[in-house]
């Protein structure tokens, strides 16, 4: 029992995500704010208590919660995923699932920011992928240095679609660090050129140090 244990772990971990984030789409179609608050305080309690936690323990003996900008209408978004023009493949190593494929889905169309891609994981239980980068990167209180995450569909991080069927629901107050921004022994899929803007994005979860 105890070498299956940190898979048993990991999925109820994975189990909770999903779960959580159906809250917050079944709240945030008619009150985003509230769906955020969910979200907030949904990932708080998981950081804090689940074996899981990405926290190093350390950093979870004196955590009171994560730091998240309140939560701003003007940064949700409903966008069309425009298909890509050339097809392109990424490859990256994490340190729970091997080696990660990833092809390019299309790309979304930020108002005032630019276009960010949206990557398609290309192996078992597929799911869609949509980090970002901005200003804030790696600056004292702002970001993870690799970037966020916005969308990550085959762990749970699901904002929803829109209603004709080639949009998503793109809320970057709903953006969070990966896991390697709170543990070094992680490795993360991190935004690459297509998901870096130069502006700041003051919504969502800070690093808080």
């Amino acid at each position: 029992m105890t070498d299956s244990l940190p898979a048993l772990q990991l999925a109820d971990w994975r189990r909770r995500v999903f779960g959580l984030y159906a809250g917050v789409r079944q709240l945030s179609a008619h009150d985003p704010a509230a769906g955020h608050e969910l979200w907030k305080s949904g990932r708080d309690e998981l950081f804090a208590g689940h074996p899981q936690s990405p926290l190093l323990p350390d950093d979870r003996a004196s955590f009171t919660g994560l730091t998240v900008a309140p939560y701003d209408p003007d940064w949700r978004f409903e966008l069309e995923v425009r298909p890509a023009e050339e097809p392109e493949k990424l490859t990256v190593d994490s340190a729970t699932d091997g080696k990660i494929r990833f092809s390019l889905l299309g790309s979304v169309r930020i108002p005032y920011l630019g276009t960010l891609d949206v990557w398609r994981l290309g192996q078992y239980a597929s799911g869609l992928f949509l980090p970002v980068k901005d200003g804030l990167a790696g600056a004292p209180g702002g970001t993870y240095g690799g970037g966020r995450y916005l969308l990550d569909t085959v762990k749970g991080a699901d904002l929803g679609a829109g209603p004709d069927g080639d949009s998503l629901i793109v809320d970057f107050n709903f953006a969070f660090n990966p896991s390697c921004a709170y543990d070094p022994s992680w490795s993360c899929p991190l935004a690459q050129p297509g998901n870096t803007v130069r502006e700041e994005i003051p919504v969502g979860e800070r690093l808080g140090r």
